[in-house]
């Protein structure tokens, strides 16, 4: 469908303004798997024009107030896979397409929006109907803007996919409890990114890997790793080698699967140090989840403490203050010294309860 919708209808649709909202998985187990298989073609597309970044990180979905987006996408330049043909330039001799396109997830208007840099806007609604119709539509869409994308066909990270053409089974889509996912995702994406302002080497965006749909950001030590064993469903072995090419804490938020009914903070480290799993971490409420094999927090702890904020970052910091001891990591090169870190005009950090910073 193209065209957008009054104000008073945008109103109706945004659902509970909660930041923290309940998000037991069972209830909404239908629309998150859904969502799940959605989100995997948004992201395809991206993935499929873009030039390849380290550690895939050109494949990513970014929070946004509404929801989530691909950023400006290439028109005309089909990504290359690392190692396997030199990516197309000026001065190739080969004409490069102007302009780009975007792919906005809005779980306000529960609609993905495409705008291309020509001025070209068309909608794709996100209601009850299958993944190969939305499949369908969405490419449908962005041809009639001229905008021509080829995907690999089939999800990532789930066992037996079935090609998104081919998936005509009927899907649910309940707009209340997608929209009560997405103010966890931005609740929690928040949070995430004081996290990562507190480092100064190098670090991941805070963003959504659709294979797994988990909302994560990572440090690294810059130091490389041991290649990764792999192993993960309908993922080569490549591409997560290269995402793990370098010693990493990561950390983030995962809503939940039908093998894992809950919604959970996780944080990680790989390779994993010595003595890692076994080392206490805060709040009182994380664990560590050997069948994940990751320190965990469940969301409920979280949206349920006095100060959402306050429990989440206690998780965060302890969790990697763990790994990157365990790990030798250079923590003074790496991070702001006491009273290093700039803050701008009004801005207070969730553990620091005083006045205003006024540079």
């Amino acid at each position: 469908m193209k065209g957008g919708r009054d104000a008073g209808t945008r109103q109706n649709r945004a659902g509970s303004t909660d930041p923290w909202p309940a998000l037991p998985f069972e209830a909404w187990r239908e629309t998150a798997e859904t969502l799940h298989l959605w989100l995997q073609v948004v992201g395809k597309i991206r993935l499929s024009h873009s030039p390849w970044i380290n550690h895939q990180w050109h494949a990513t979905l970014l929070p946004t107030a509404r929801g989530l987006t691909t950023l400006e996408i290439p028109r005309g330049r089909p990504g290359v896979l690392p190692g396997r043909g030199r990516a197309p330039s000026v001065s190739s001799g080969r004409p490069v397409s102007p302009g780009g396109f975007q792919l906005d997830v809005d779980f306000i208007d529960h609609v993905v929006r495409i705008s291309t840099s020509e001025g070209g806007r068309a909608e794709v609604e996100m209601r009850p109907r299958s993944v190969a119709e939305f499949h369908g539509a969405l490419l449908g869409e962005l041809a009639g803007l001229g905008v021509t994308v080829t995907i690999h066909g089939a999800p990532n990270e789930l066992p037996d996919p079935v090609p998104f053409a081919h998936d005509h089974a009927p899907r649910a889509y309940d707009p209340e409890a997608a929209h009560r996912y997405f103010r966890a995702l931005s609740s929690s994406a928040r949070v995430l990114g004081e996290f990562r302002a507190r480092f100064t080497g190098k670090s991941s965006p805070v963003h959504l890997f659709w294979g797994a749909m988990d909302l994560a950001v990572t440090r690294f030590s810059g130091r490389k790793a041991p290649p990764h064993p792999g192993g993960i469903p309908n993922l080569p072995d490549w591409i997560t080698r290269e995402a793990y090419s370098h010693e990493v804490s990561s950390a983030g938020f995962w809503p939940g699967s039908a093998a894992y009914p809950e919604p959970i903070y996780y944080a990680y480290a790989s390779p994993t140090p010595e003595g890692y799993p076994a080392h206490p971490v805060r709040p009182t409420a994380a664990r560590w989840e050997s069948e994940l094999s990751e320190f965990v927090l469940p969301y409920e702890a979280v949206r349920t403490a006095a100060s959402p904020e306050d429990e989440l970052l206690s998780f965060l910091e302890s969790t990697y203050a763990v790994a990157a001891d365990l790990a030798a990591w250079d923590r003074e090169a790496l991070e702001w010294g006491p009273g290093e870190q700039p803050r701008g005009r009004g801005w207070t950090p969730a553990t620091d309860r005083g006045e205003p910073a006024d540079p």
